[in-house]
């Protein structure tokens, strides 16, 4: 099993027609690489707490760079101190590989 800087050094590739989700037991498998995600159905997620507001909209504004960059964009849910992050690839209907990259990139980000 590859370990989390792995996934870091990795890129999303597109999920075009006819690749199917993740079955249960890959996803199970990754979801080891991951500190703190859970899934929930057809995605991942995670809450990221802060001090206040101003860092969390500088996470959040990495987040946002670092979708951009990947092509590959979450669902965000932003409070006060606090953001939820939440991936799942609509295009296929349920977990790419993508989620876990960009959900192991967003934990590097929160540990700078």
């Amino acid at each position: 099993m590859a370990a989390v800087c792995d996934l870091t050094n990795k890129q999303c590739k597109p999920c075009e027609g006819g690749v199917p989700p993740l079955p249960q037991d890959e996803i199970t498998a990754m979801m080891k690489q991951l500190d703190g995600w859970a899934q929930h159905g057809s995605s991942i997620g995670k809450t990221f707490e802060f001090k206040n507001y101003y860092q969390t909209m500088a996470f959040v504004n990495a987040v946002a760079w670092l979708s951009h960059r990947e092509d590959h964009h979450p669902d965000l849910n932003v409070g006060y101190n606090k953001c939820r992050v939440e991936y799942s690839t609509h295009a296929i209907g349920g977990l790419s590989e993508n989620d876990f990259i960009c959900a192991a990139k967003v934990d590097a980000l929160f540990k700078v």
